[in-house]
């Protein structure tokens, strides 16, 4: 795991001293990226930088690396799980080896492959490749979007970063993307591939680029996650289902350091903690709670460590350091985050660091096996299929009439919209008449459904669960899931793992009928019953936690004051109506609605302008200040 930068001009003989200058500066910006080395190479039209956390053949995989005669360099963030494999291939069709690495065994697929190495590749992966024979550039990012990559495409040339502050670091254009914002008020990250910041864009997961000498960058998808549905029965699918998780699990336990796993007390993190033990007994596993009934899971990760007899370390999360450590959390993600649930991963990060250099963790299950209670609502709706277009858009017009936080409304409205007018993924949180009173520039012509549109015309007639997990699969797991599991972990140094997002797993996945992912009244019901014996039954079918933080709570007591500082203080009043928010926290404190995800997004967002428009980063001068504990 690891982190990269890199220039490539538009044409020869054109990196002079300022770009390698650049280049320095960008690499200083994710030195937590890989604190155990750096690396560079040149040449007259590309620049590379690189930071290396030292996982697999920690002696001789340096970056950038070389491979025929020093025609191919590459510089790589991730792991590559069936390189193994991949090398005993490619060594029978006369290609050799210098070093065991990964990174040696994507570049000479490449030289054999080209393009198409992409589709040899099972793994995470960020990387780019520079071919100074054909003067060719070449970078691609993994199938689900578990590795970031970053670029800005200018007049001499392209940028390109592991993350986004490294750019920004040296670009001209830090103008802000107003359209950006106005969609992230509605799903509390940033969708699709805009940034913030108008002149930087994210390369979207199954997708590569390409760019040559005077010719412009051309993106390509080369996958994407669709569901095709097979007539087998429970007893096929449990058995695949294993197996694949078996085989991912094994394989992503590939290691020269140290491997744990995360442990909450959910079913998903369980299953990866009770495979993985398999393959190393003295598995230690990490947790984190806050110190409020009803938010501590830690527990419940203990019982199930110790049915496992895995060794758990934990810590409980106070509300001073929650505040504390907000703004740095917020620089890390690059973008605003407004995901309650992300900053205990910073927590638990910090905490797994202590202990280990790798770490495994359960994404991807529920988008991949139906986890969301949200996937249920089709058929909680369904009484409002028969009663017709005229009779919906009556009901819908007296159900906007009720007072809000009316038991009743949220169900009478969402009841009577297409799906495609109500969900937009696992958050929601501004509607669109709500953001046109609290954005000062809202611009109608940009509503939440230009994001999500393409999607739904593409699965048109398909089952309703299938187009939702689809839409999550899209959106919310790069945008919002593995945006914070990688800068959680990379801001401590410290390389995630997903085994349930492995392209071998989704082949299982994508064939599970709708019907088996929901069953009997619960999530992921396939999935539960093919890891019975492996995971304790208590765990299996016990309800989805997440990772609950209790803001709602907090901002009503301990946090109103910080709150109110914020966006009194915020330097925002031209982008957002300030007191809208305002009045949003007192009428949380004081009434019966719960307003804490508007309030916590729009406090994302300002804590986030400060450090990236402001540019005030006081907060950077000390390590990380939370007491967790070794």
């Amino acid at each position: 795991m690891c982190g990269f930068v890199g220039y490539i001009s538009n044409v020869e003989n054109a990196i002079q001293k300022t770009i390698e200058n650049n280049i320095n500066e960008m690499n200083k910006m994710i030195v937590h990226r890989g604190p155990d080395e750096e690396g560079y190479y040149k040449d007259n039209t590309i620049a590379l930088g690189f930071r290396r956390l030292s996982i697999i053949d920690i002696e001789k995989g340096h970056q950038p690396l070389s491979y025929e005669n020093e025609r191919y360099w590459i510089i790589f963030n991730g792991e590559i799980y069936n390189y193994i494999e991949l090398r005993k291939k490619l060594s029978g069709q006369g290609y050799l080896f210098k070093t065991d690495s990964d990174t040696e065994v994507i570049i000479a697929a490449y030289s054999a492959y080209k393009e198409e190495v992409v589709d040899k590749l099972r793994g995470m992966f960020a990387f780019v490749i520079w071919d100074k024979v054909e003067k060719t550039f070449f970078g691609a990012r993994d199938h689900f979007g578990i590795k970031p990559f970053y670029y800005a495409v200018e007049e001499q040339g392209l940028y390109v970063a592991s993350e986004k502050k490294a750019i920004l670091k040296v670009v001209q254009d830090r103008q802000l993307d107003q359209i950006a914002l106005q969609n992230y008020l509605t799903f509390q990250y940033v969708p699709g591939s805009e940034t913030m910041h108008q002149s930087i864009k994210e390369l979207l997961p199954g997708h590569f680029m390409t760019k040559k000498l005077n010719e412009t960058v051309k993106i390509t998808r080369y996958w994407q996650a669709d569901f095709s549905p097979i007539n087998k029965s429970e007893d096929f699918f449990t058995k695949e289902i294993r197996t694949s998780l078996w085989d991912s699990v094994e394989k992503h336990m590939r290691s020269d350091v140290t491997v744990g796993s995360f442990l909450s007390g959910g079913v998903d993190s369980s299953i990866i903690v009770a495979m993985a033990r398999e393959f190393n007994p003295k598995l230690k596993t990490l947790s984190v709670g806050f110190e409020r009934d009803g938010y501590n899971e830690i527990n419940l990760a203990e019982e199930t460590a110790e049915e496992l007899k895995v060794e758990n370390f934990s810590h409980t999360i106070t509300v001073e350091e929650f505040m504390a450590e907000f703004p740095r959390f917020v620089w890390h993600m690059d973008d605003p985050l407004a995901d309650p649930a992300a900053m205990p991963q910073f927590f638990l990060s910090a905490l797994a660091r202590k202990h280990v250099k790798v770490a495994l963790s359960g994404e991807g299950a529920d988008e991949l096996f139906g986890g969301y209670g949200i996937y249920n609502e089709p058929h909680a709706l369904r009484m409002f299929n028969l009663t017709g277009k005229y009779t919906n858009q009556a009901i819908h017009q007296l159900a906007q009439l009720m007072p809000d936080g009316v038991k009743g409304k949220s169900f009478l409205l969402r009841g009577t919209v297409p799906l495609e007018h109500r969900y937009v993924g696992n958050a929601k949180i501004f509607e669109e008449l709500e953001k046109k009173k609290l954005l000062t520039n809202y611009n109608a012509n940009y509503p939440f459904k230009n994001v999500t549109d393409s999607f739904y015309q593409q699965t048109v007639g398909r089952n309703p669960v299938d187009r939702m997990q689809l839409i999550d699969i899209n959106t919310w797991l790069n945008g919002d899931l593995l945006l914070n599991a990688d800068r959680t972990t990379m801001a401590h140094s410290l390389e995630l793992r997903t085994p349930f997002l492995d392209k071998e797993v989704f082949n299982v996945a994508r064939e599970i009928p709708a019907h088996l992912r929901l069953a009997h009244g619960t999530t992921k019901y396939i999935l539960r019953k093919a890891v019975e014996g492996i995971v304790p039954e208590n765990v299996i079918y016990r309800k989805k936690l997440g990772f609950p933080v209790p803001i709602r709570h907090w901002l009503k007591d301990e946090m109103y004051d910080w709150a109110l500082t914020i966006i009194r203080e915020s330097q925002t009043e031209h982008l957002l109506n300030k007191g809208y928010i305002e009045d949003l926290l007192i009428n949380h404190r004081i009434g019966k609605i719960d307003y804490s995800r508007k309030i916590w997004t729009a406090l994302t967002f300002m804590v986030w302008h400060r450090i990236y428009v402001e540019e005030s980063q006081e907060f950077l001068t000390e390590p990380l200040q939370s007491s967790v504990q070794q």
